[in-house]
């Protein structure tokens, strides 16, 4: 009775912060390790949103296309943006003045929007003004921005590591987030994969 009164006291909590937590665990197939800085963010995919986005994000981290790649966007207190495989890595071709506009050899992604809700810790698929153009980049919210609802596609939450997220280097907020000298995800991988 008592840890039922607790697990509904976090749920009530995790709401009033905007912070849903991991209301999925995610078998290893679905789980995303992201190697940071200070330590790893663990990510639940989300297949039954975004199948297509899902099993692309795969596909990259198997290949090891997201290792070493910039955070090359971050403006605090909305989100920390990654994943441009093409200028975004930092040991092969970094390119501060292109990060952010490239993606992968991959074909673009026709969108999967679902009626769930940006908040904290959620990640969703960055794209350009065509609904259909995600490709390699995502990002993890900071907090809540109902803006986005319906707008972008939600690929997956964090199940634990959100203050590594936290602690990612910021960009300048007149350069729209742009980071220099930026944080990277050192190295990623799906958790049934292993070390």
């Amino acid at each position: 009775m008592r840890i039922a009164r607790l697990a509904a006291f976090a749920t009530v909590f995790a709401a009033l912060v905007g912070f849903a937590g991991p209301t999925i665990a995610a078998e290893p197939e679905n789980t995303m390790v992201i190697t940071l800085k200070d330590g790893d963010v663990t990510v639940a995919l989300r297949p039954d949103l975004a199948p297509k986005h899902v099993e692309q994000i795969k596909a990259l981290v198997r290949e090891g296309a997201y290792d070493n790649v910039a955070f090359h966007r971050v403006i605090d207190g909305f989100m920390a943006q990654t994943g441009d495989v093409q200028y975004g890595d930092m040991n092969d071709g970094y390119d501060s003045n292109r990060a952010g506009m490239g993606g992968s050899e991959r074909p673009d992604l026709p969108a999967e929007f679902s009626k769930e809700h940006f908040v904290r810790g959620v990640v969703g698929m960055a794209r350009a003004q065509d609904p259909n153009s995600a490709n390699s980049q995502f990002f993890i919210m900071f907090a809540p921005a109902p803006s986005l609802d319906g707008q972008y596609t939600i690929v997956g939450e964090v199940e634990s590591g959100m203050e590594h997220v936290d602690a990612i280097k910021k960009g300048s907020p007149s350069a729209n987030g742009a980071v220099s000298e930026p944080d990277r995800m050192i190295k990623v991988r799906i958790a049934a994969d292993g070390k």
